[in-house]
């Protein structure tokens, strides 16, 4: 393999390798992190993550029904991950939030 060959393949190896270096670094982490704990403390994590979970699905649900009424009085709220976790996180403030946003954006 020549020195332009080597260059090559580590130019094209550059945008994917850093990647699942990350990638195997996290999850790694979180095996770790899964060994360390016992059982009592898992299950607290996963209920945690659980209602998360669907704060964020009910503020999709949310941003739905926000985008098609606003459609009516000619505001449109974006939905997209931003807001999503936005509205999952902040709750009613949040929606005032994004409502004042769509107004004065």
């Amino acid at each position: 393999m020549s020195s332009r060959d080597r260059i090559e393949w580590i130019i094209h190896l550059k945008g994917a390798f850093p990647v699942k270096v990350i990638g195997i670094l996290v999850v790694g982490l979180v095996l770790l992190l899964l060994m360390a704990m016992d059982k009592k403390q898992i299950q607290k994590v996963l209920e945690r993550l659980s209602v998360y979970w669907f704060r964020l699905a009910f503020a999709f649900l949310v941003l739905f029904a926000m985008n098609i009424a606003g459609g009516f009085i000619g505001v449109y709220v974006p939905v997209n991950i931003v807001s999503g976790l936005l509205l999952a996180i902040l709750g009613i403030p949040g929606i005032a939030t994004l409502c004042a946003f769509a107004v004065f954006l």
